[in-house]
């Protein structure tokens, strides 16, 4: 399975989002560090959720990154987040 693949499963199981869009921004990073031969690297994500009512925007890339640490372990460098609940602009 992808990178992409495992992000998306593992947001929609945890978060149950009416909105996710995960897009790998690997190669508009070539050269810089983290990137490698392949991408999967960096990544853009935006999500709704209602997970993230009531929570402040340091909560929500929070609940994302605790969420997505394996991603790390695979070989993420960096993460891009845009995170809403339902219903915000």
């Amino acid at each position: 399975m992808s990178l992409k693949d495992w992000i998306t499963a593992t947001l929609r199981e945890r978060l149950d989002p009416t909105r996710l869009v995960v897009e790998d921004e690997s190669q508009q990073h070539f050269g810089h560090a983290g990137w490698r031969e392949g991408g999967e690297t960096h990544f853009r994500i935006n999500v709704v959720s209602r997970a993230f009512e009531g929570k402040s925007r340091v909560e929500r890339h929070r609940v994302i990154n605790a969420a997505l640490a394996g991603a790390f372990e695979r070989g993420l460098h960096a993460l891009a987040i845009q995170a809403r609940a339902p219903g915000e602009g």
